[in-house]
């Protein structure tokens, strides 16, 4: 039982370790992204304002024109910028004051995503491998049942550590809610059998006739039990249920 509770606390540590690489990348990647667009947009401001005093230098005079437009382009160090950065005049003051702007698109196109887009792939990659290992261990993976709190029979084990099913290969076996409680409810009968009543009254206790879902509780799972075990549930005219290993 303490190398069953071993691994099962090494398997959580490694859990918890994924999520906190996952976070971390995404943060990574973010600040990345996020730097590249401040520094990228300190360097168009810079570019357009120098290009824009030039211009409105050379003119000398704060009228902005079809001159001064070609005139601040041809001053743009940013080749990119020409074209897709504007001018416009400040008029809520009382003189009225030149400026340029750009658009946030064009800043991040601008701006190396690179190093961003890097991490944001293994970011993603990571996620896919989190998932895929999550799906794995909810599908269950083989297990070998070493501990003495378990409850065999016709294949079936019934581990109380955990509160789970398993089939002979070790595979974990998937059962419903209510499933599993009659499951567990017929493991714990010594004759492996159980009376309609029984039944009615631990599963559906304020039902006054519970009748129709039971045979269908019934029904649903003989197909899950006889597929991952040697057992099958037999019907003593419906007034009682038992597990019987098949012949």
């Amino acid at each position: 039982m303490q190398a069953q509770k071993g691994k099962r606390g090494f398997v959580m540590k490694q859990q918890q370790f994924a999520v906190i690489v996952l976070f971390a990348l995404i943060i990574a990647s973010s600040l990345t992204s996020i730097g590249s667009y401040n520094s990228t947009s300190r360097l168009v401001c810079e570019d357009m304002d120098r290009a824009l005093a030039l211009a409105l230098e050379e003119q000398q005079s704060d009228v902005i024109n079809q001159d001064t437009i070609r005139t601040f382009n041809n001053h743009l160090q940013i080749a990119e910028l020409r074209g897709k950065a504007t001018l416009a005049v400040d008029t809520r003051g009382q003189k009225f004051k030149a400026y340029a702007h750009c658009s946030e698109a064009t800043i991040f196109s601008l701006s190396d995503q690179r190093p961003a887009t890097v991490l944001w792939v293994l970011t993603g990659f990571w996620a896919m491998l989190m998932w895929y290992r999550r799906r794995q261990s909810a599908v269950g993976e083989p297990l070998t049942v070493t501990v003495a709190n378990r409850n065999a029979f016709g294949g079936l084990t019934y581990l109380e550590e955990d509160g789970r099913f398993y089939a002979a290969d070790g595979n974990l076996v998937q059962l419903t809610p209510m499933q599993h409680q009659l499951m567990e409810m017929f493991f714990q009968s010594p004759s492996h059998s159980l009376t309609k009543a029984e039944i009615c009254n631990a599963l559906w206790p304020k039902k006054p006739d519970a009748s129709e879902t039971l045979y269908t509780l019934i029904r649903r799972l003989k197909p899950v039990i006889e597929q991952h075990s040697d057992l099958k549930i037999e019907s003593d005219r419906s007034k009682a249920y038992r597990l019987r290993i098949k012949q």
